[in-house]
């Protein structure tokens, strides 16, 4: 499977996930791979200004609104087992734009990442946030049969 062909699925389970947590709010998820995050925020009539000038590309974006608040949702894909480079990738992007919520997800496995949040427990790892709230990257094996993340698998639980 490429990673391309994981795209939709997710953006399907994201658009049930946030449908499910965020009732009454307007809802906008997209497969946002091809373009600059800055260009994608824009195209919804959001202006983010750390996001203008820098390559972020998301694989799949979540947009919750009601009114003039919004809030993002990340997923990176890989059909790969995962690395540090994957996690420091997504780390870095939280970091500038700081989304509500942001998944990691492979259809392979846990790769590295398996022995450094499960073996040495370093989930502070996945910490991200405005300093006033600290929020985890949450990280999953991908189920190509159920098109759902394994919750069993799931880092931190949720």
């Amino acid at each position: 499977m490429k990673e391309f062909e994981l795209y939709e699925p997710m953006r399907c389970w994201l658009q049930k996930y946030l449908e499910d947590k965020y009732n009454g709010w307007d809802i906008i998820t997209l497969d946002a791979h091809s373009g600059r995050l800055d260009r994608v925020l824009r195209a919804q009539g959001i202006d983010c200004d750390i996001a203008t000038g820098i390559d972020i590309l998301i694989d799949i974006l979540g947009i919750v609104r009601k009114e003039q608040t919004f809030k993002l949702f990340f997923i990176e894909a890989k059909q790969t087992s995962l690395t540090l480079r994957d996690l420091g990738q997504l780390w870095a992007y939280c970091k500038l734009i700081d989304p509500e919520e942001a998944f990691l997800m492979t259809s392979a496995d846990l790769g590295s990442l398996n022995k450094i949040l499960n073996v040495f427990k370093r989930e502070d790892l996945l910490d991200f946030g405005d300093g006033k709230r600290i929020k985890k990257m949450q990280i999953a094996i991908w189920n190509i049969k159920t098109n759902a993340p394994e919750m069993d698998t799931m880092i931190p639980k949720l």
